[in-house]
């Protein structure tokens, strides 16, 4: 499979940072997009951390990603995206969390939801504790969370009603059977990550070693450059 069903109209990414989302599916996102689909993005945390500078600090950084988020967000085409402010690496498996991905899945209602690998790893992305804790999280609050009108019956009262979501797609995984031809918006998933200057400075090798990623996970569906994904399925 390499296609986004045509049926499936609204796409929900969810991510730990600020700029995972351009690392991980940007050109898929890029392509949604331009395709007609709705998509929006929730980032768990505010990214704080994420500066050698010594001189920066956190609140400061947090505002810098925001605006850096925004700015990707307009290239890549997202209808809107929400940053729910939570401290970079500190991100947990609470009810608080649990409850404002639910939020975000009742109020966005989307047919898919993309997020990242909650599985550790041998691998950089997958060692990172806020991946794998957005991951799990989010895969938690699709099924069977936000599905279930007990959970968080506070929103029920609120007029957000259950949604059940048709499938899951997940990046980062050792084992993908989903791939994405980003062939022709590769260079708008540059350009996204372009615009976080605070984690890639001046880009200088950027482009190369996206294109050598792309190009790696396109060697198996025969795409000149690909995104992949674990697909799961839910029933409706």
């Amino acid at each position: 499979m390499s296609e986004m069903p045509d049926e499936y109209r609204t796409i929900l990414v969810i991510t730990a940072h600020p700029d995972d989302m351009e690392f991980g599916c940007g050109g898929s996102v890029a392509k949604w997009c331009a395709e007609g689909r709705d998509v929006y993005l929730v980032v768990s945390t505010n990214g704080d951390k994420g500066s050698s500078d010594r001189t920066m600090t956190s609140e400061r950084l947090a505002k810098i990603r925001a605006a850096e988020q925004a700015e990707a967000c307009k290239v890549l085409g997202i209808k809107a995206f929400t940053i729910l402010n939570y401290p970079d690496g500190f991100i947990a498996e609470t009810i608080e969390f649990q409850a404002d991905i639910v939020r975000a899945i009742r109020t966005y209602r989307p047919d898919v939801v993309i997020c990242q690998d909650p599985v550790r790893r041998l691998s950089v992305f997958a060692q990172h504790r806020d991946h794998r804790v957005a991951g799990s999280v989010a895969l938690d609050s699709v099924f069977p969370a936000a599905r279930d009108h007990l959970y968080f019956p506070e929103q029920i009262a609120e007029g957000l009603e259950p949604h059940k979501t048709a499938e899951a797609w997940v990046m980062g995984v050792e084992h993908p059977d989903v791939y994405v031809d980003i062939t022709d918006y590769i260079d708008r998933k540059i350009a996204a990550l372009r615009c976080h200057v605070s984690q890639v400075g001046s880009g200088e090798g950027l482009e190369e070693r996206v294109r050598q990623n792309a190009a790696t996970l396109g060697e198996t569906p025969g795409f000149a450059y690909a995104e992949a994904f674990k697909r799961l399925k839910y029933r409706r």
